[in-house]
């Protein structure tokens, strides 16, 4: 292998290894917003959606869904996890819907969902698409696997730092302790 080739096969292991770095999950917060509501559209139907951050990494959502022949409304439960930092993340939940059907009537099932989110900058707006597949009960379809789009207005917004704390003050708070744990009794004549 000459020089040439191997440097362009280091760059390139290198160029996998920061792209792989880039994909893995954030420790950051996986989501910039504790509430968040808005518009879904999709699947033949639209609807109302409410987002509820409950854990560090953890959101309830609500989704209030009607089409031209049936209501629904669903929770879920969806555990978020970044990428490239707060602002793009992507989620996996689960959970459940119950609705009523002008032929059928009333009908019940059970839902999972997996997508991806994009706080927009400088707005206080999240974008997501994602694939909710369910499992219907007393319904004429055993299955539907509907795909959607929402756009949600932030109305409780996390509160962040700017570059992650360096200048929030947390090192005069560090600071200020070793300035107590010197002046606390112990030296050699007890000052």
């Amino acid at each position: 292998m000459t020089f040439l080739n191997s440097v362009r096969a280091g760059g390139l292991a290198a160029c996998l290894l920061a792209g792989c770095l880039a994909l893995a999950p954030a420790e950051a917060h996986a989501q910039k917003y504790i509430t968040a509501a808005g518009l879904r559209l999709g699947g033949g139907q639209y609807g109302l959606t409410v987002q509820q951050k409950i854990l560090p990494k953890t959101t309830l959502e609500g989704l209030a869904l009607a089409s031209s022949r049936e209501l629904s409304g669903t929770v879920l439960i969806e555990r978020h996890f970044g990428i490239l930092g707060p602002s793009l993340n992507y989620y996996l939940g689960g959970g459940a819907h119950l609705g009523s059907h002008k032929d059928d009537g009333g009908f019940g099932g059970f839902d999972a969902i997996i997508g991806a989110e994009y706080k927009v900058a400088f707005l206080p707006v999240v974008l997501s698409a994602d694939f909710k597949p369910t499992i219907e009960i007393n319904s004429a379809d055993w299955a539907r696997f509907p795909t959607a789009i929402s756009v949600r207005y932030i109305i409780i917004k996390e509160k962040t730092s700017f570059l992650g704390g360096v200048f929030d003050g947390r090192d005069k708070k560090k600071s200020k302790n070793k300035k107590k744990d010197k002046n606390k009794g112990g030296g050699l004549f007890g000052l």
